[in-house]
């Protein structure tokens, strides 16, 4: 048996997170076998992760295992999908048993709290990269999409954004914050929550929804763009986090906007709803803020609490920027 088998059987097939019905045939054979349930819709998303863009070569490998799961199950989130499968392809340097049991564990634990297993993938030599597909059932018409913002609506955001962007900061020395609030954000960083639970209860509520993955205010664009309409921000309305909290609310701003990995989930709401999608949100342990509301005008518009403008330095996180 090569290496590369006795990983797979080994540290990797053993860890798969929750044991689902709907799986006939998991790990171990050139396809899995899958029973999609009746009257659902299946989400795919597939995220990639680069050792020196994504996240730092050293980064510790429990962490990453959580990280890695919990981005795509962020995109579930946005949809508004319920977790069901997962496949996982990893390229590694060297054959490294005791990094990928506990890439695995942090993986597979992640995996097992929302019900979802792994079934297949593949692991290649190379620089390290990691690629995660996940699946999720959605009733029919019922996905959360980034299409429907509409004039009048609520702009809002679950969580407080900004923190996993100052983490970032901290671990590159660029920012300073005194204990319990450097912890704090470097673990926001670090073990980011897909909002699972608050996708499923906006389904039927959002009319627009995406997950905070490059920057508050580079995401909610996409929003804008694809609903084609505009939005005014409050920036006065902009949740508490960790950095205003040591730092004040407007050294804050710029790790809310323009951060990214929140992978918290921003969406824009009627105004008739917002009593209701209070109850729903809670009930899911997840808080959200009002910040904004969209306009018929194209265009991001930042307003500080005093009424004046304000103008945004940098956008989000751009690949080939």
């Amino acid at each position: 048996m090569t290496a590369e088998f006795t990983l797979i059987d080994d540290l990797i097939a053993r860890r798969t997170g929750a044991q689902r019905a709907d799986v006939a045939l998991g790990i171990g054979d050139d396809c899995a076998l899958l029973v999609p349930p009746p009257g659902r819709q299946l989400a795919v998303s597939l995220d990639l992760l680069v050792a020196g863009v994504h996240f730092l070569p050293d980064a510790e490998p429990v962490a990453l295992g959580h990280k890695a799961l919990a981005v795509n199950l962020s995109d579930l989130a946005a949809s508004g999908a319920e977790p069901a499968w997962i496949t996982l392809g990893l390229t590694l340097p060297g054959a490294d048993a005791g990094w990928l049991a506990a890439f695995m564990d942090g993986f597979a634990a992640l995996a097992a709290e929302h019900g979802a297993q792994l079934v297949g993938g593949d692991t290649t030599r190379g620089p390290l990269c990691i690629a995660v597909q996940v699946h999720g059932f959605v009733p029919p018409g019922a996905a959360l999409t980034r299409s429907g913002a509409r004039a009048g609506d609520l702009v809002c955001i679950t969580g407080t954004p900004g923190e996993a962007a100052a983490g970032l900061a901290l671990r590159f020395g660029r920012l300073e914050l005194p204990e319990p609030f450097a912890t704090h954000c470097l673990a926001r960083l670090d073990r980011p929550t897909p909002r699972i639970r608050a996708g499923l209860a906006l389904r039927g509520l959002a009319s627009a929804c995406i997950d905070v993955s490059d920057g508050l205010a580079q995401d909610l664009g996409h929003i804008l763009s694809a609903s084609g309409c505009g939005a005014t921000l409050a920036l006065g309305q902009l949740p508490l986090t960790a950095v205003s909290a040591a730092l004040g609310a407007e050294a804050a701003w710029p790790y809310a906007l323009a951060g990214g990995d929140d992978y918290e989930l921003l969406f824009t709401l009627p105004a008739a709803q917002q009593a209701e999608a209070e109850a729903r949100l809670a009930a899911a342990g997840c808080p959200f803020s009002v910040i904004g509301r969209i306009d018929p005008e194209p265009g991001l518009r930042l307003v500080r609490p005093d009424g004046r403008p304000h103008a945004l330095e940098r956008g989000g996180y751009e690949h080939f920027a």
